[in-house]
């Protein structure tokens, strides 16, 4: 008997060592949790329906991309700009696609670049990819975040 109370007086004293470290606040939690995500990549891409059912996510992200090439060529290919601009026959846009699944495309040249009416392409651009497919948003997380990218579409193919 003398033995077992002896242990459970050693047990609680050895075990008070537990409530001497400090319980860490919410906001140093936060601040660990921030730090510790990697804001420069996604759970999950930017999809479409047509690529949503593959499992593979190399091959889905190369899906949306091919996805999202050809339709903008598709509506770009009404001939206006290459009517412009016989020359181009690529051209680099960045998408941006919002949490809201809206999106913005922008045609990209160099700063210095007067070879283009930029105003005018921006205008074609933009009236061409007014009825766009729905885009789903990607994901970090479990929340809809923006992402955006930059992608050269062929314009012209000779």
């Amino acid at each position: 008997m003398k033995k077992i109370i002896l242990l459970l007086v050693l047990v609680s004293f050895s075990g008070c060592q537990y409530f001497d470290k400090s319980v860490p606040t919410k906001d140093e939690l936060l601040k660990r949790e921030l730090e510790s995500i990697n804001w420069s990549e996604v759970d999950e891409f930017p999809s479409v329906a047509d690529c949503d059912s593959i499992e593979d996510i190399s091959i889905r992200r190369q899906c949306f991309f091919d996805f999202l090439a050809q339709s903008i060529q598709q509506k770009l290919d009404i001939d206006t700009l290459s009517v412009l601009y016989p020359e181009l026959d690529t051209m680099a846009v960045r998408v941006t696609v919002f949490p809201d699944s809206s999106i913005q495309f922008e045609p990209q040249f160099p700063k210095d670049s007067v070879r283009y009416d930029v105003k005018k392409i921006d205008s074609i651009l933009h009236s061409r990819l007014l009825d766009f497919p729905k885009i789903n948003p990607a994901i970090k997380r479990g929340i809809p975040v923006k992402t955006q990218f930059v992608l050269p579409v062929i314009l012209s193919i000779e």
